[in-house]
């Protein structure tokens, strides 16, 4: 029974240390160890255990207060009682360390995983930042880009807007100058008129004077 406690003793000791310090792959084997140990029956079987071995180590402790009660009646103990008096409380001593070991493993190994689960979250959370720290810079350029075509296509439209103006008012002048003109033909064609007038006036006296001269 004690060397089977040492042993386990010993193993847990391994565990602890394996738990505390990282060597390399030691402390994941051992953590996945432990996880396949809390799977299925695995938690029941290891409270049985350790059910059985509390019971163990109250009737040890038991025993070790009868012994010494024993001895304090008599005034000495035999040296077959300090023989049992002494394995008793190596025994005890043994199984305490273990279960307190048993328990401490048991406290590492969930506030570990919860340790891994935080910085897995963590990680995911800083490739999430990273991404949408990304994401915002391309939106940034994109809007630096948007504002930059957007300022060059309000300078084209302010020159195109210049140029509208300057038609308008070339079209306005135009339109001013072929009034002027168009009034111009007006008066020469009435002009032209007045002279065809004149013209078959002047031809028709030329007729009568020369009809008069012929009478003559």
């Amino acid at each position: 029974m004690i060397q089977l406690l040492f042993v386990v003793l010993f193993m847990e000791g391994a565990v602890a240390f394996l738990m505390l310090v990282k060597i390399g792959p030691l402390r994941e084997l051992v953590m996945k160890c432990l996880d396949q140990v809390k799977m299925g029956k695995g938690p029941a079987t290891v409270k049985t255990i350790a059910g059985t071995m509390s019971v163990i180590l109250a009737s040890s402790i038991m025993s070790i207060f009868k012994i010494q009660n024993k001895g304090a009646k008599l005034g000495t103990m035999s040296p077959m009682d300090q023989v049992l008096w002494r394995t008793h409380l190596l025994e005890a001593s043994l199984m305490g360390f273990t279960l307190f070991l048993g328990f401490l493993i048991d406290r590492m190994h969930h506030y570990l995983r919860k340790l891994i689960n935080i910085r897995s979250k963590v990680a995911t959370s800083k490739e999430e930042v990273e991404k949408l720290e990304k994401e915002n810079q391309r939106l940034k350029d994109q809007e630096e880009k948007i504002s930059k075509e957007l300022t060059a296509l309000q300078k084209q439209q302010s020159k195109l807007a210049n140029e509208i103006k300057i038609l308008k008012v070339e079209s306005q002048e135009k339109d001013k100058q072929i009034e002027t003109e168009t009034a111009h033909v007006v008066a020469l064609q009435k002009q032209s008129a007045d002279l065809l007038l004149e013209y078959d006036h002047l031809l028709e006296e030329n007729q009568h004077l020369q009809m008069q001269l012929s009478s003559k």
